[in-house]
């Protein structure tokens, strides 16, 4: 495998890769260049760090890991009471990492980190991020420095990721980006109608044979779906996510299926059209 690439693109923006981890990283305030360099020197580790501890991070229970990117990611995943493992919040801990090691020095006003689509961010006074909400009726929400979200991921049974649930989209704000991941992949898994007939299920290794959910049943196609069965399920989703944020595990959840879309009470849409983190 070849070794981590960096690139430079538009708005002085980094693009960082390495096999399956793509991040794009941009920085403003005085100490900007400084802050990007360390966010380099963080990523070039990163895929090691994960790739010797996946077998404990692919498992829902195990001995204490020893990288602080797979601590953090069962810390995170621990609190949820329903079946996860530390690998819903891979792309999450993975972004914060590189955020802290960027904005860890003086001189950076705001800073964000999207690992495909999973944006851990830091603000201070003064500043503010518009987070796009993925959904079919588009929106943003609006973060504001003195919110406690710092953090949103999406998560949904057409992603990159395997869902239990139907969810075309379930987006979360959270206190960090990891628990933004963590707790959008149960959400969407909330997202459901079991025994639909209209719903297609294949056991998840059969999917990906590395799969961490082992056989369990993974949604591969969803068909057509009734207003009230594709509410019901929304409905279903929605409580789960008024749970964790009554819980203080996340700020603000958007749920979407079939061009409906459903908020917990905290979350506010600013605009009808859907729009990139705004950097």
């Amino acid at each position: 495998m070849s070794g981590a690439q960096v690139t430079w693109i538009s708005g002085g923006r980094l693009h960082l890769n390495h096999g399956p981890i793509d991040m794009i990283v941009g920085a403003t305030g005085p100490g900007r260049a400084a802050g990007l360099s360390r966010a380099i020197a963080r990523f070039d580790t990163l895929l090691e760090e994960l790739a010797v501890e996946l077998p404990r991070l692919r498992a829902p229970q195990g001995p204490p890991p020893r990288g602080a990117i797979a601590t953090t990611m069962v810390a995170v995943t621990a609190p949820f009471a329903e079946f996860i493992t530390p690998m819903a919040a891979v792309a999450g801990a993975g972004a914060d990492a590189v955020l802290t090691a960027l904005c860890d020095g003086p001189g950076i006003d705001k800073g964000y980190v999207n690992n495909g689509g999973d944006v851990a961010f830091y603000l201070t006074p003064g500043h503010s991020m518009t987070a796009a909400i993925a959904s079919a009726a588009g929106g943003q929400a609006r973060v504001d420095h003195r919110d406690a979200a710092r953090g949103i991921a999406t998560s949904g049974w057409r992603g990159r990721s395997q869902s239990l649930g139907i969810a075309d989209s379930v987006t979360v704000l959270a206190q960090n980006a990891a628990m933004a991941d963590a707790a959008a992949t149960l959400i969407a898994n909330a997202v459901d109608l079991p025994g639909h007939p209209a719903i297609a299920r294949l056991p998840a290794s059969e999917v990906f044979a590395d799969s961490d959910l082992g056989t369990r049943a993974v949604t591969v196609a969803v068909g057509p779906l009734t207003d009230l069965e594709i509410a019901r399920a929304l409905g279903k989703g929605l409580r789960t996510a008024e749970t964790y944020r009554k819980r203080g595990l996340i700020c603000a959840a958007a749920l979407c299926l079939g061009g409906q879309q459903v908020l917990t009470r905290t979350m506010t849409l600013l605009h009808p059209e859907l729009e990139p983190i705004d950097a």
